[in-house]
């Protein structure tokens, strides 16, 4: 299995550190976030990786030239940030054929066993979601019965987004959504046809869409599942006080 690692972010909230480095550059015990996530998935097995740049792309670019760690080929969208979607659709020349490939957010460190994730995911998914019951105030929502994504809610306005207008919020799992995610590789034939359905290539060469936006139209005509992880440690090293709260996390364990 290949990954996708998304790191071409601005870090707008990790500012003042990535007005002069990239989000994925940003040193956390020691370490930048992206050996953090390349080495947890050399550990796990994958030995490919594609990483997406545009903020600061050089810096990365010369960090993943100069690493030996895995394999790792780079997905340039230096001309435009093209979001998450966007991202995903751009790297189809390394990531076609490879039957099923992970997404992996650089600034996301946590202790996921990858290889259970993947053990969870059913023949029929496009695409498979880690969960957890985080507190947050926007949920993805799932059908009880078969763990099928429905929709998205926030709590605090009460906004719903599904693809069926009578989906009641109350009757459905709410989890929250991890950043790491499997999909088909037949997802990029369906990313093309909505991003053309969306007239997303009227403005640019390349579509530019955010991948929760795809999930949300899709899903009910496409299986998207969500497999909830328990026990699951998560730090989204998104802003300045985070940074210490995941080096707490990685000392942590290290000692186990």
């Amino acid at each position: 299995m290949k990954c996708l690692i998304f790191a071409a972010g601005l870090g707008t909230r990790l500012k003042p550190l990535t007005d002069t480095m990239p989000k994925a550059l940003v040193p956390v015990a020691g370490m930048p976030l992206i050996e953090h996530v390349i080495r947890k998935l050399k550990a796990s097995g994958v030995d490919r990786a594609v990483v997406n740049v545009h903020h600061f792309a050089d810096m990365v670019q010369q960090w993943v030239e100069n690493q030996d760690i895995m394999d790792v080929e780079v997905s340039d969208e230096r001309q435009l940030l093209l979001e998450t979607g966007g991202g995903v659709l751009h790297a189809r020349p390394y990531l076609e054929g490879c039957g099923k490939f992970l997404i992996h957010n650089v600034d996301i460190l946590s202790n996921l066993d990858i290889r259970w994730f993947e053990s969870c995911v059913r023949e029929d998914a496009l695409a498979t979601l880690l969960v957890s019951e985080r507190k947050t105030s926007r949920y993805l929502l799932f059908d009880p019965r078969t763990m099928l994504l429905a929709g998205w809610t926030n709590i605090n306005t009460g906004e719903v987004r599904s693809p069926y207008p009578d989906l009641d919020p109350e009757k459905c799992v709410k989890l929250a959504f991890s950043g790491i995610h499997i999909l088909s590789d037949k997802v990029f034939d369906v990313l093309e046809t909505y991003a053309r359905e969306k007239g997303l290539y009227e403005e640019y060469d390349s579509p530019r869409f955010p991948i929760m936006d795809f999930y949300l139209s899709v899903c009910g005509k496409y299986k998207i599942y969500g497999v909830k992880a328990e026990a699951l440690h998560l730090v989204d090293v998104g802003k300045l006080d985070t940074i210490e709260i995941a080096e707490r996390e990685i000392l942590t364990l290290r000692s186990e």
